[in-house]
């Protein structure tokens, strides 16, 4: 779905309702218009207004009928500049806590999700026909809180379990396809099916032997053979799933495809590879880069993008690749990083205009072998920088905790 944003209105919060296709939403006098998508429910406006987020952009082409549409005089929408310099701070600071809400409901999402996943699984595993319906809801809901934050989004799911992997792996490759889903534009309906196929892409390994699927170390031959059937169980389960895209579909079947051919369960080659099915391969891969299992421990973002980039033009789309690196950033929101006195901190939200310097949530010192008092450090207006990514398995403190606002 195309849009134009210079054909876009801006409108009060308080106009908008279900139905409307916003391009874009203001916030602090910032405009993002590279989030597209659909109002699907009232729930998806109230997650707005609670964000503080007072004007919307809207297309009434490709708005549903009958949805009027009342833009802005141009006197309305302008707010004056702030007197002094405690001012923008004072008007600065709810922004950080004003992200709360929106990480309890990312929190909220991501159980859901897993509960949801566990309950797929379980029917899948007992030979019951799966349906659609039941994650429909819950990736509308992804998609509206993508929209308005996926800070919140990624600072939750960043946080592993070694026990629960299969699910984890799931709900993490639905959020990582939406985030770069939306990076590339794709319309709503494409990052809903993105979600949904997220969600149902390992469903084949219910039907893989224990031993192999949990197994502490590397397969042999004859196991990663085994392995390699789950993509066939998969083809078996989802041909008589109701009401699946055909992206749902792609992402599902095609993450272990390679552009060369050698990849499998149907060694598709580089001209039957849509770019949803490469980026379903680029995501895989690096989530199950950067988890935790039993038998290793996870490494940092920068360590996984070298080795996605070692394995283009064979096996990934380079272009893609580079893409996805842009996306999800250097310093992923959610990762944990070293800054140049010793400070170790979450990164915890991102700087549009400068991705090298995030805000970054403080909590510990390697210099001091200590936890620090809890402060946000905005990079862009400080003299101190990042130094190295940090892998959660090197930290000799639990950093959980601190994913909390």
């Amino acid at each position: 779905m195309l849009y134009n944003p210079e054909e876009s209105v801006k409108i009060s919060i308080d106009d908008l309702s279900v139905g409307m296709f916003v391009t874009g939403i203001e916030n602090n006098k910032r405009v993002n218009l590279s989030n597209a998508g659909r109002v699907s429910s009232q729930a998806g406006i109230e997650r707005l207004v609670s964000n503080d987020i007072k004007y919307v952009y809207v297309d009434q082409n490709l708005s549903m009928k009958g949805c009027v549409i009342k833009p802005l005089s141009e006197d309305e929408g302008v707010e004056p500049a702030p007197a002094t310099e405690q001012t923008e701070i004072t008007k600065r600071k709810p922004r950080r806590y004003s992200r709360a809400s929106q990480q309890k409901q990312a929190k909220k999402l991501i159980k859901e999700a897993k509960t949801l996943a566990q309950r797929l699984l379980n029917v899948t595993f007992n030979s019951q026909p799966l349906d659609v319906e039941e994650i429909d809801q819950w990736a509308d809901e992804l998609i509206e809180v993508a929209l308005v934050d996926s800070d919140a989004l990624h600072c939750v799911s960043a946080l592993r379990s070694k026990d629960s992997y299969l699910l984890e792996h799931s709900v993490n490759v639905a959020c990582l396809l939406v985030t770069f889903g939306k990076h590339l534009k794709m319309d709503s309906e494409t990052l809903k099916s993105l979600a949904i196929g997220g969600i149902i892409h390992d469903v084949g390994k219910v039907k893989v032997d224990d031993e192999v699927l949990h197994k502490p170390g590397r397969l042999t031959p004859e196991e990663f053979e085994h392995m390699k059937l789950h993509q066939v169980y998969a083809q078996e389960i989802i041909h008589g799933v109701r009401g699946l895209s055909p992206v749902s579909r792609d992402v599902c079947l095609m993450h272990h495809e390679k552009l060369d051919g050698t990849g499998y369960p149907n060694g598709l080659t580089e001209d039957q590879l849509p770019t949803v099915g490469r980026m379903s391969s680029i995501v895989d891969i690096y989530d199950a880069l950067t988890a935790d299992r039993c038998y290793k421990a996870g490494m940092s973002s920068a360590e996984a993008f070298k080795i996605l980039l070692s394995l283009t033009p064979n096996h990934l789309d380079r272009e893609l690749v580079y893409k996805f690196i842009n996306c999800i950033g250097m310093y992923p929101i959610g990762s944990l990083v070293e800054l140049s006195d010793g400070r170790v901190g979450i990164v915890w939200t991102s700087n549009q205009s400068d991705p090298l310097k995030p805000v970054i949530k403080c909590f510990y010192s390697n210099k001091y072998q200590r936890y620090t008092e809890v402060t946000y450090l905005d990079l862009k207006g400080s003299s101190h920088k990042i130094v190295k990514a940090v892998s959660p398995k090197s930290l000799k403190v639990d950093s959980a905790p601190f994913y909390d606002e």
